[in-house]
């Protein structure tokens, strides 16, 4: 069993930044892929970004690549989102996540999950 907890979440304005953060504890925390997803009000928790248990593969939405950077520090047990150019329609519930094996982008596949923090970017 896994245990993650997601933090740094919060109320922007559109154009700042944001680091939320993800801390793992329960198990090898360097064996598991990890991930990032979100969730909007009425519609699906949809990929984000993901991250091999190397760090070395890193894998990104469309819709933020550029502006988004997964990274992790596996001596801390931490997985990081670092967030830049906030929009509005980033607006979301962030879940941080974790599996076995290789960083892959289907929701379904994760088999931990954090609570989730909230982002909320005003225009």
């Amino acid at each position: 069993q896994v245990q993650l907890v997601e933090s740094g979440g919060g109320l922007v304005q559109a154009g700042g930044s944001l680091r939320l953060s993800c801390a793992a504890s329960g198990r090898t925390f360097s064996s598991y892929a990890m991930g990032w997803f979100r969730q909007a009000p009425g519609k699906e928790r949809e990929f984000v970004a993901a991250i091999s248990w190397t760090g070395d593969r890193t894998y990104y939405a469309d819709s933020v690549k550029g502006r988004f950077t997964i990274s992790r520090d596996n001596a801390k047990n931490t997985m990081y989102l670092q967030i830049n150019s906030l929009k509005p329609d980033d607006t979301a519930v962030y879940y941080c996540a974790a599996k076995p094996g290789i960083a892959e982008t289907r929701v379904t596949r994760y088999a931990y999950w954090g609570q989730g923090t909230q982002v909320t970017v005003s225009s």
